[in-house]
């Protein structure tokens, strides 16, 4: 018995060595200033996932599973890059792996035209291409390929999913209501195809965003819309003829263009990589002020009281997080305006509710400037409208004021599993709301009723704070989905533009000249490792999940990847014995 506490004891002493030894080194990293030479170029790295700011995991997620790039990150990065006279320009590693919506990549773009306005270059090398990053390449002064890169260009497809029949299969009944005809989420569960008006929607969400990528194309690398439809024809071009078509500018592989950039008596480039350009702080390149503007960073789906990581739905925004961050920065007196970046699909319509009232009180003591990403409808919507300015990206999805609402009848799935209920009840519609059995009729009117009072609610509300009739916002309403270039003729946002020109109207609002620099501040501050560690068992438990979940999604976009390649080279599955 001795010798098993010893040996216990003797482990838990180890592991705590090992604990502090790692918490020392973390400490040690982090104090370092990054050392940056002349004539360096900023190297950025477009692949995989692309949050809009760092995930609850925090530093200890990091540690495990390395820094997530983000899109904050980026567009930090590269405004300190136009000012910054030891960066002589940026290189994109653009691959066609990649999640980032449109929206994103068009900051992305301005950020590379503020660059390009500083007399910078910006160079992009990609060995794999396809129509959405190809957007976001375009934007730089010159593209590179290596030859055996491959370019995927094809035109745009809306291509949506149905459960119904699976749900058949397995005995599940959904009890649903919609509001309304274009609220197609429903239709996952409720048809095996396409609405009229499911499918008058996605085309003409499909027509705003051709125009728009095809505008960018025209601009950027001088094609009329028939040549583009003529190349998209061929579908997948060699490096080669990715050249000869003009979509890139020429073939080579990364080590000749290192040879090309690198100074003459080096034998290697100055790169700076990302993590390392953001431990400069903009305040020494005298991007700084003595007023603050705020940065609110509002990410996922909407839900439960505190942010963090489900391992089936991702990152979640949890009320209580963000009301908590608003505030902070309402208290804050140095804060004189906030920018409140959201995005988000929706989710629960109590928590999207309570964030919403928060952003109002806030509003009301200084301004609030809804910053829009890739998307900020239904419940992402219902967060941004009681703000005192609406901003969202031409590309942003927005809008889909409407609802639905269901619950699931279970009964014949257990019934095919041999699992049998009884009940006891006292009290009118005891069961109402039990999984074993359908609505009854007057539990249906209950509950449609309930629903359509909620939305209509909803939506005269929003009539209230954006200046219009409630008819005239019903005619937006009903699920109905609108690009950031409709939302803003339509009225239910005020301007066009990204974080940097949000944050140039906070200041506005807030009476700040033009020409005066300001701080621009991130809420959720970032923990440093001995604050997640004392959070306690949250803190490993939020960057275990967080872990998970991006291996899982990782592992799974990569499979995707390799499955549908084009030029696999396999040898024949043979086994000799």
């Amino acid at each position: 018995m001795k010798s098993f506490f010893r040996s216990f004891f003797a482990c838990l002493l180890s592991m705590f060595v090992l604990f502090l030894l790692l918490v020392a080194i973390v400490a040690i990293k982090s104090s370092e200033k990054p050392e940056l030479q002349d004539q360096s170029y900023l190297m950025i790295d477009i692949y995989g996932d692309l949050p809009e700011y760092s995930s609850p995991g925090g530093v200890i997620s990091e540690m495990m599973d390395g820094e997530p790039e983000t899109l904050t990150r980026i567009l930090t990065n590269l405004s300190k890059a136009a000012v910054d006279d030891r960066i002589v320009g940026v290189i994109f590693n653009i691959s066609s792996s990649n999640n980032a919506g449109y929206a994103k990549l068009q900051e992305i773009r301005g950020a590379i035209a503020e660059v390009q306005a500083a007399g910078k270059k910006v160079y992009g090398f990609s060995d794999s291409m396809n129509r959405r990053s190809y957007y976001l390449a375009t934007a730089c002064d010159s593209l590179f390929m290596p030859t055996v890169g491959s370019f995927d260009f094809t035109g745009m497809a809306a291509v949506t999913e149905h459960l119904k029949g699976t749900l058949e299969k397995i005995g599940i009944k959904p009890n649903l209501h919609q509001i309304k005809d274009y609220k197609s989420m429903a239709e996952m569960f409720m048809r095996e195809d396409m609405s009229d008006a499911a499918r008058e929607n996605n085309e003409w969400m499909l027509d705003e965003y051709w125009e728009m990528t095809i505008d960018a194309f025209k601009q950027d690398r001088g094609f009329t819309e028939e040549e583009i439809i003529e190349i998209m024809g061929m579908a997948i071009l060699s490096a080669k003829k990715a050249q000869a078509h003009n979509l890139i500018d020429e073939v080579l592989y990364w080590d000749t263009l290192v040879d090309r950039l690198k100074l003459e008596d080096e034998d290697d480039l100055r790169i700076v990589d990302q993590c390392d350009y953001a431990g400069i702080e903009p305040a020494s390149l005298g991007l700084k002020g003595n007023k603050k503007i705020a940065v609110i960073h509002a990410n996922g789906m909407i839900g439960g009281r505190e942010s963090g990581i489900n391992p089936l739905l991702g990152t979640m925004m949890g009320h209580e997080t963000v009301n908590t961050e608003m505030k902070k920065a309402r208290r804050d007196e140095d804060v004189a305006a906030i920018v409140f970046r959201v995005d988000s699909g929706g989710g629960e319509s109590l928590a999207s509710g309570l964030i919403s009232r928060e952003v109002e009180v806030t509003s009301e003591t200084k301004p609030v400037v809804v910053s829009m990403v890739d998307i900020a409808a239904s419940g992402g919507y219902d967060i941004a409208y009681k703000a005192t300015k609406i901003m969202a990206d031409p590309m942003t999805l927005t809008g889909s004021i409407g609802s639905i609402s269901m619950k699931f009848n279970i009964k014949d799935l257990q019934d095919k599993l041999g699992i049998t209920h009884d009940s006891a009840t006292k009290g009118p519609n005891a069961l109402m709301w039990s999984a074993f059995q359908d609505f009854t009729d007057e539990q249906w009117q209950i509950f449609i009723d309930d629903h359509w009072e909620g939305v209509n609610t909803w939506m005269q509300d929003i009539a209230d704070h954006r200046g219009m009739t409630f008819e005239e916002i019903e005619l937006l309403a009903h699920g109905r989905v609108w690009t950031g270039r409709q939302a803003k003729e339509s009225g239910l946002i005020d301007e066009l533009g990204g974080q940097v020109d949000a944050v140039a109207l906070a200041k506005e609002l807030a009476g700040i000249p033009e020409d005066e620099q300001v701080t621009v501040v991130h809420y959720p501050e970032k923990k440093s490792l001995i604050e997640e560690i004392l959070s306690g068992e949250g803190g490993f438990m939020m960057a275990a999940k967080m872990v998970a979940y991006r291996t899982i999604r990782r592992e799974i976009t990569e499979t995707r990847r390799l499955i549908y390649s084009p030029r696999m080279r396999l040898a024949e599955d043979v086994t000799i014995d």
